[in-house]
């Protein structure tokens, strides 16, 4: 009987090993692809500016004109198209080099479309958001909603990006940022319709967002004080 017993106890940790081992290879965690290569690049050689305003996050961001909307404070925009969780932690010594007086983070949805689950991606914010406190601790860190998507117009390489995976992400980050101290700001009521879809008149494809989006971000932003 007791042979027995360490028999199935063996097959079971091996099914749970095996498991984790397939967890793993699922999740896909890379990142450095040819245009984060070249945006790190243009990164280090952009002038350098003290206490700046940064916009840290994937393409969402990228395409955010920061500085013109905001005007008259130095803005840096960090976000890099197809730019993950992993990502924006392997590059935060960049993004933290001149200990920047504000960072508003936004990442995820492109963890979320590989796949990866909500679990991991929030922890991996979470390590973010600690890295920029252990760093730099004079910036003030501002956990960002990830934004809803308006699902029937996806493309199909979006399918896995539903609006019910990003509320489950979005309830962990609000916990974490409760957790670490730092501002969560929700950002859906500047962005979701009635049916709780990213308004159509915002985005080009369901993910991305139209130029007047950013202007609405921003106004948001400013209504809470936030800069």
């Amino acid at each position: 009987m007791m042979k027995k017993m360490i028999g199935t106890g063996a097959l079971l940790a091996t099914m749970f090993l095996s498991a984790t081992a397939q967890t793993e290879v699922s999740t896909d965690s890379s990142y450095a692809n040819g245009w984060y290569e070249q945006r790190m690049d243009f990164f280090r050689h952009v002038p350098k500016q003290k206490k700046a305003i940064v916009f840290l996050g994937n393409s969402i961001t990228e395409v955010g004109d920061w500085q013109e909307i905001i005007g008259n404070k130095p803005v840096q925009n960090r976000g890099i198209s197809g730019d993950n969780s992993y990502g924006v932690l392997a590059r935060l010594d960049e993004t933290l080099q001149e200990k920047p007086a504000k960072i508003f983070l936004m990442i995820g949805v492109n963890d979320i479309k590989r796949g990866t689950p909500v679990t991991v991606i929030a922890h991996n914010q979470e390590r973010i958001v600690q890295r920029i406190k252990a760093l730099s601790p004079g910036t003030k860190v501002y956990m960002q909603s990830v934004l809803p998507v308006h699902e029937p117009i996806l493309a199909d390489i979006y399918k896995k990006i539903t609006n019910e995976r990003i509320k489950s992400l979005n309830s962990l980050l609000q916990e974490i940022a409760g957790r670490n101290q730092v501002p969560y700001v929700d950002l859906h009521p500047v962005f979701t319709d009635e049916n709780g879809q990213l308004k159509r008149d915002m985005t080009t494809d369901g993910l991305h967002l139209r130029p007047a989006a950013y202007i609405k971000w921003v106004a948001g932003l400013k209504e809470k004080k936030l800069l």
